[in-house]
């Protein structure tokens, strides 16, 4: 196993080969912020092609509440010219990289969740190969009521529970629970509580350890060969939603959803 990357933003273990992540920013719910999808994104291509398995978890029994909006309040005060949206395309397409490194992972991926699940944490979800939830995870993608748009995320979702529920979930900011989203495809299994969700995954990981890792490796090659979903074919796909993502930063309803979601009220257009 190669040596695993020291993080500010995670807890990184490795165990008999099974790799555990846990987003560890509890005070902000495991908010994305640009530091951890670095780090996530570094520990994802030092250990994805040696790993058993790797598990993705969030501290605080809660998975990750999205995007920070503290560190999408900084660009508020920019200009709104052609470099800046140039500029947030680009940290915008880097969460594109991530869940590209993510699906990609020779190994299995296996997300355990719990509480919040919304925007980014959703992505995360997608581009997992097994999703284990409590009982109390809750899922969303919040995004267009803060004036944007689930840019990064909304062709991970679309493959994982299909174009018409995918469109729904967006165009509505619906909030579902663990129940729902296994009935969608989001999630595989749902437990009562943190225990059962802890005895799930271990059952989870008994099983991947009797199949052999290049195998393994070779059968997410092929899963991906069938439903046509090669990286470089998605790529265009994310440049595009990183220019849309950028439009949408710099316009005045982005601006009014961040100033609401600060302020605890609901944004202008929704009264």
């Amino acid at each position: 196993m190669p040596t695993l990357p020291e993080c500010q933003t995670l807890l990184v273990r490795e165990t008999a080969g099974v790799v555990e992540v846990t987003l560890n920013r509890p005070e902000r719910k495991n908010a994305l912020s640009v530091v951890m999808i670095d780090e996530l994104a570094q520990v994802f291509g030092a250990c994805a092609g040696a790993a058993r398995a790797i598990v993705l978890r969030g501290a605080g029994h809660t998975f990750c509440a999205g995007a920070d909006i503290k560190d999408m309040q900084q660009a508020a005060s920019i200009t709104r010219d052609e470099a800046d949206r140039d500029r947030i395309a680009r940290d915008n397409r880097r969460l594109g990289d991530l869940f590209l490194a993510v699906d990609a992972a020779a190994c299995p991926v296996i997300a355990v969740v719990e509480g919040a699940v919304l925007g980014g944490g959703i992505g995360l979800v997608c581009t997992s190969d097994i999703v284990l939830a409590a009982d109390s995870a809750r899922f969303g993608l919040p995004e267009t009521g803060l004036g944007l748009l689930p840019a990064q995320i909304a062709p991970f979702v679309v493959q994982r529970i299909g174009f018409a529920q995918a469109r729904r979930l967006m165009l509505t900011g619906a909030r579902v629970d663990a129940h729902e989203a296994a009935r969608l495809g989001l999630v595989h299994s749902v437990s009562v509580d943190t225990a059962a969700l802890d005895a799930e995954l271990q059952a989870t990981l008994t099983a991947i350890r009797r199949c052999a890792p290049g195998a393994n490796a070779r059968t997410k090659r092929l899963l991906f060969s069938v439903v046509n979903h090669v990286n470089r074919e998605l790529s265009p796909v994310l440049d595009l939603a990183a220019q849309l993502f950028a439009e949408a930063s710099l316009s005045d309803e982005a601006d009014e959803g961040r100033r609401a979601f600060l302020e605890k009220r609901p944004p202008r257009w929704s009264v």
